[in-house]
């Protein structure tokens, strides 16, 4: 992906009103820019404060003008902020203006992540690093802001960084002696590079591990609430999200269509989903709301499959349970525990114990009461794979997950190659650099345009 040094210039700040609004300018050089604009230069990380004029010379607007010289700004280029009222009508002249006066320099709108791409091809920030800018603004909860900004101050980049450079130490071993082969080396035995090896691949699996968790904490776990129509599912969507957010009645098949909430428990986003009772439609109406129940459930991470606690486990919900994704975790949520009597209750608990036993696993709990939810609520959390005791300093992409799988693979394929007899080193050196490559894809060193494309259109405009 290649540099373009041309000016670009974008609102910085998001859409709306607000009491200050900021235009950002990269570019190679802005200092004939800056000269047209002000009639004046500006120093360095200074402070200006200044009128932004029309061409008539007319105020258009009075702010701070800031003016960072490249390599040490945020692009790496020449970066000048104007920040001024946050009207979004004074902003669009002042960007007006901005573009009229850069037009001689080939000054263009900005695209969407254009300054972080920027600073990656400058070497400011390396992927990991860019892809946290993002993060950092999307942080649903103090917990993905915090793991946002680690990995964006580089802890993540570190870990994987250090682990390219066992990698490489261990590649220059095995190519200096594929180099010299005459002089007979038992390399394997003499450098240790068995033990080596383990040591690298137990460093990828804890790596992966703390990955996960900062995956869990970015993108959350989407559950979906299914069953059959009244058995109480929107008055658990409102009880874990302490709104009434679904219309609760005792009329079968109140919720036509599909209504999802963010909730977050220990700081991990669950994103929640009730869907329409799943039955024989009624109407065309229903019908489609059970359709996009169902293409809920098959989108979801986890399923809690309600049941009413007073008519227990009955052929038709297992039936019904039968027909969910055989691959994603189900948990059967026994509701309205409150409105069963003693002996009911026991005889529930005595079926809930051999179910438990049958890896089939089953919750109690209230809706209305509040019964059981604090077990729900952990429950989800071990389904997302979260630890408070392995917690992850830094967020992750569903992208690293799957480079360091591969580079684990290619590691279980070196050490493969390392039991032969015959020590195929060139097959044990193609395997190391297989998986180095797989690390420098997350850090950038080893990425595709089509990647750095896709990923920066991502980012919002201005950033």
């Amino acid at each position: 992906m290649a540099l373009d040094n041309y000016p670009i210039a974008a609102i910085a700040t998001a859409p709306g009103r607000g009491g200050i609004g900021i235009i950002r300018i990269s570019g190679a050089d802005l200092k004939p820019f800056i000269r047209d604009f002000f009639q004046r230069e500006l120093s360095p990380r200074y402070a200006h404060f200044l009128s932004f004029k029309d061409a008539q010379h007319d105020p258009i607007d009075e702010g701070i003008a800031l003016y960072f010289p490249g390599p040490q700004s945020y692009t790496g280029q020449d970066v000048l902020e104007l920040q001024g009222h946050g009207g979004p009508a004074v902003l669009r002249r002042v960007l007006e203006r901005c573009l009229e006066v850069g037009r001689p320099y080939q000054m263009r709108l900005a695209q969407p992540g254009e300054y972080t791409q920027r600073a990656f091809l400058n070497n400011r920030l390396d992927l990991a690093q860019a892809e946290a800018v993002a993060d950092l603004i999307d942080a649903s909860s103090s917990a993905a802001a915090k793991g946002a900004m680690a990995s964006l101050s580089g802890a993540f980049s570190q870990e994987i960084n250090q682990l390219a450079e066992q990698i490489i130490h261990l590649r220059m071993l095995v190519e200096a002696t594929l180099d010299f082969p005459e002089e007979e080396i038992d390399f394997l035995e003499k450098y240790q590079a068995a033990d080596q090896l383990q040591k690298i691949q137990q460093q990828v699996n804890h790596i992966f591990a703390q990955a996960k968790q900062g995956q869990v904490l970015r993108d959350g776990l989407q559950v979906v609430l299914a069953g059959q129509p009244n058995v109480g599912k929107s008055s658990l969507l409102n009880t874990l999200a302490g709104d009434e957010i679904a219309i609760v009645t005792d009329i079968a098949g109140t919720t036509r269509d599909r209504l999802s909430q963010t909730i977050h428990i220990n700081g991990v986003p669950i994103h929640i989903t009730d869907t329409a009772g799943l039955r024989e439609a009624q109407d065309q109406v229903e019908r489609i709301g059970i359709d996009r129940s169902w293409q809920e459930i098959h989108r979801a991470h986890v399923i809690l499959h309600l049941i009413d606690a007073r008519h227990t486990y009955t052929a038709q919900e297992e039936a019904l349970r039968a027909q969910f994704p055989a691959q994603t975790p189900i948990l059967t949520v026994c509701n309205k525990v409150d409105l069963i009597d003693t002996h009911s209750r026991a005889q529930l608990e005595q079926w809930q114990a051999k179910q438990d036993s049958q890896n089939h696993e089953v919750l109690l709990i209230s809706a209305l009461t509040g019964e059981g939810l604090d077990t729900l609520r952990q429950k989800l959390l071990e389904i997302a794979g979260w630890s408070t005791i392995t917690e992850s300093p830094w967020l992750a992409r569903e992208r690293h997950l799957q480079a360091l799988q591969r580079c684990a693979e290619h590691l279980q394929l070196a050490a493969a190659h390392a039991q032969h007899d015959d020590q195929i080193l060139d097959l044990f050196a193609e395997e190391l650099r297989l998986a180095h490559t797989e690390l420098g894809a997350i850090t950038g060193e080893f990425s595709s345009d089509d990647l750095l494309g896709e990923i920066f259109s991502s980012f919002c405009i201005g950033k």
